[in-house]
């Protein structure tokens, strides 16, 4: 055992997808539970590259409190450092001990209680992780193989046994297609776990890299002709009684009323909802045609080519399809927040459940190869191909911004511009070099 002293990280994750923090003591964390430790408003407009972004309506003053929340807490003793590995989140309030509009967790529970307010609903959740490692020189082997996998000997079960012990559940871990890929899943819960779950997962991978003298990456693309990492947030209905509404057999798509409501509501308000889930300048060189990503406004069976694709079932040894029908949502990558980009995914959902829309159609083919009145006819639009394009989205959508305060719009608008400006004039593989060394 250390002898040094293990400290506790209270954390949040916030609009640039960064995860900070004030550390205390481990002995002493019972003590901030009701006060918190102090945290500032302006640490809101810090880019990943840490400036602050200017303007921002924060300016020097203001105080918040960060309250740690009891059962997020994320502990391991197995990533190889010294001390234990030790995070919870926490809920950014003000001082009074009201909620501050702005706090990405908070934004992500109120869309989740608005769900089950208004429809009874609620969600089982989970994301799915591609990721790089960096500077380890790794000898080459096939994509998806045992060898590939093996390769990285101690790593791969290193995180899988870290990932285990912090009660993040993990289920799989392979080697991607990607050189030096690897994805990792873990398994569905409600919505706020898991993406609190995501955000210990990606700390925890990084930090079992960096003891071994390695980077990890999650950023969407290493360099422009790599393959790239997304975040899939895999989702399902669950009603009232706790059972699972995501599914009808009798329906031809396969989704329920309610889930083609659902998910007509995030494809009609799809190009809003990239500046939240694809959050950065090199997400765009991602989400292009055929990539296997996203690049329309698509629902497909099975289809990874679909921005929302219909997961397929295993009815093997009488399995209930039921219990394993889901969404996948695709248009995500690790510089968005997994809080913005799952309440968005929820409010757009609710939105559809609200105005009953129809089940859109399921698309099979190529969007790009058809005319333009095919694809209208289809339902099938273009997803913003720039973060400038998709902020632009975000700012027409009335109903995707009545979702958000003011002062969030402000922040998170003016920071992403802000990071625009920091990418003018650089190529391709500059940008990527930039988003690579920090995600």
């Amino acid at each position: 055992m250390s002898d040094y002293q293990s400290l506790t990280g209270i954390v949040t994750t916030d609009i640039a997808a960064v995860t900070r923090g004030r550390f205390v003591s481990s002995e002493r964390l019972e003590a901030t539970t009701s006060s918190g430790v102090g945290w500032l408003q302006a640490n809101l407009s810090l880019t990943p590259f840490n400036s602050i972004a200017n303007p921002n309506p924060w300016g020097s003053s203001g105080d918040l409190r960060l309250l740690p929340d009891g059962g997020a807490r994320y502990r391991t003793t197995k990533t190889g450092s010294t001390t234990p590995f030790d995070l919870i989140h926490g809920n950014l309030v003000e001082l009074d001990g009201t909620p501050w509009s702005c706090c990405t967790r908070t934004i992500l529970q109120d869309a989740l209680a608005d769900l089950k307010s208004a429809t009874g609903l609620t969600l089982k959740v989970s994301f799915e992780h591609e990721f790089q490692i960096l500077d380890a020189d790794l000898p080459a082997e096939h994509v998806l193989s045992f060898a590939g996998l093996r390769r990285a000997d101690g790593f791969a079960s290193q995180v899988v046994s870290a990932l285990d012990e912090a009660g993040i559940s993990p289920e799989v871990i392979i080697s991607e297609f990607g050189v030096d890929q690897f994805e990792v899943t873990y398994a569905p819960t409600d919505g706020v776990t898991a993406a609190d779950r995501a955000v210990a997962l990606r700390e925890i991978v990084r930090e079992v890299a960096r003891n071994k003298g390695w980077r990890a990456t999650f950023a969407p693309k290493t360099t422009p002709s790599s393959v790239g990492n997304g975040v899939h947030i895999h989702f399902s209905l669950i009603g009232p009684d706790g059972e699972p509404v995501t599914y009808d057999g009798a329906r031809e798509s396969g989704l329920s009323v309610q889930a083609g409501s659902f998910c007509a509501g995030i494809l009609k308000h799809l190009p809003a909802l990239t500046a939240l889930s694809a959050a950065s300048v090199s997400s765009y060189y991602r989400l292009k045609p055929h990539n296997w990503s996203s690049s329309y406004t698509w629902l497909g069976d099975k289809d990874r080519e679909a921005t929302l694709r219909i997961c397929p079932t295993v009815t093997l040894g009488g399995r209930d399809p039921a219990k394993s029908y889901n969404v996948e949502y695709r248009a995500a990558d690790a510089t968005a927040s997994p809080y913005l980009a799952l309440a968005a995914i929820v409010r757009a959902g609710l939105a559809g459940l609200t105005d009953a829309l129809s089940c859109p159609p399921i698309f099979s083919g190529d969007p790009s190869a058809m005319t333009e009145q095919e694809r209208r006819e289809k339902g099938l639009r273009r997803l913003p191909e720039t973060l400038d394009q998709a902020l632009i989205a975000l700012q027409e959508d009335q109903t995707v911004t009545s979702w958000f305060s003011g002062l969030f719009l402000e922040t998170y608008i003016g920071m992403k511009r802000f990071e625009l400006k920091i990418f003018e004039g650089l190529d391709e593989d500059a940008v990527c070099e930039r988003y690579r060394a920090v995600y």
